[in-house]
């Protein structure tokens, strides 16, 4: 059984999963790749940020968790986290007053296949079920994620769990919001 926290997160991820079923499956290709323009980002290239965003913290939540377990840095709650880390995954929620421009090294590519976008956000998804699995028993309050951006900034394994789906349901309502913007193209087109 997960702990309070993880089952939230468990629910959340599910969640973002079937949402982003609703938004994505019956999007032409044209729908998906297009920008309201030069400076907004299309749908694909939202979801295609949440996968560069995502695999990343992923990759430093993995060795966050390693480092623990070696460390016997175990808890089975509950977490209390601190201010400033709340405050943080508050403002990359979908409607947060504070608007971020994307590092560099998270900045979405535009050469992967729609289809291939969507596969690997769905797979994403899993991988963050399967991480909570793996951070079961861990001390998320006490055990710090490296950030790749800001190495003065770290948050515990919890609140970079919670800032992973803040992030992706920032981008989903982003990408939702691109389907009702002047101009997007509405017609059905049969190929996919």
């Amino acid at each position: 059984m997960l702990v309070e926290d993880l089952q939230n997160y468990h629910h959340q991820f599910l969640s973002i999963k079937s949402e982003a079923q609703h938004l994505l499956g019956d999007l032409t290709d044209l729908q998906f790749n297009w920008q309201p323009s030069s400076d907004r980002w299309s749908i694909a290239q939202c979801i295609a940020h949440l996968l560069v965003t995502g695999r990343n913290s992923l990759s430093h939540i993995n060795q966050a968790m390693t480092e623990a377990r070696s460390q016997g840095v175990f808890s089975p709650g509950p977490f209390r986290y601190g201010v400033i880390e709340k405050w943080f995954v508050r403002q990359m929620g979908p409607r947060a007053s504070m608007k971020f421009k994307a590092p560099q090294v998270y900045r979405p590519s535009a050469d992967q296949l729609p289809a291939e976008i969507v596969t690997s956000f769905y797979d994403l998804q899993e991988e963050f079920l399967r991480c909570l699995e793996a951070a079961n028993g861990i001390d998320l309050s006490r055990t710090k994620v490296n950030n790749p951006v800001s190495r003065w900034f770290r948050l515990s394994l919890g609140q970079e769990l919670a800032f992973n789906v803040a992030h992706e349901r920032r981008h989903l309502w982003q990408a939702g919001l691109v389907k009702k913007m002047p101009g997007f193209p509405h017609e059905i087109n049969s190929d996919k």
